[in-house]
């Protein structure tokens, strides 16, 4: 996927991070997408050897196939539209400046720009025995406007992100500081 969709640099600007959810993340959903495909084959096996001939009648085998199809449509939506949430949630941190861009769905998205020098306050945190053995949890960024949070979600090493925010806040206020 190409950055340039997502934020257009200034001249003096440079990317510095480019964060996502951690891989480990996805694992959940994958392994549910994996189990309710099999659903229908396992609960097919287990009553075919009970109720053998129902299901080769001429009315009941189309409709099997039919509900089958809308069934597997169904996951295979759903999981398609969660990985486009996760895939394209992408959090780009610059020496000036964050960008959020945020999925929510398969057709709306937000995006929030924050500069560096209104960095109030960043906490990071890691949650539970996987996320702490892996080494991933959430950063939260806070501005002094009220409506201005953003929430690094599932990211690696958030300690270490955390550290880099706050020195890259506290040299762009610096910069800015020179520059009035």
């Amino acid at each position: 996927m190409r950055i340039q969709r997502f934020v257009k640099l200034k001249e003096y600007e440079q990317i510095v991070y480019i964060l996502r959810r951690h891989p480990l993340t996805f694992i959940p959903t994958a392994v549910l997408f994996i189990a309710l495909l099999l659903i229908p084959v396992i609960l097919y096996t287990l009553i075919r050897p009970v109720y053998g001939d129902f299901f080769s009648g001429p009315n009941v085998y189309p409709l099997m196939i039919l509900g089958g199809s809308v069934y597997y449509l169904s996951i295979y939506l759903f999981f398609y539209a969660y990985f486009i949430d996760f895939y394209l949630d992408v959090w780009i941190i610059t020496n000036d400046r964050i960008i959020d861009n945020e999925q929510h769905g398969l057709f709306h998205h937000t995006t929030t720009e924050l500069e560096l020098h209104n960095i109030q306050d960043v906490t990071s945190q890691t949650a539970g025995i996987i996320g702490t053995f892996f080494k991933f949890g959430d950063v939260t960024i806070k501005t002094s406007s009220v409506t201005t949070t953003i929430v690094f979600r599932q990211i690696p090493n958030p300690s270490k992100i955390r550290a880099e925010l706050i020195k890259l806040a506290d040299e762009d206020r610096k910069h800015h500081r020179t520059q009035k």
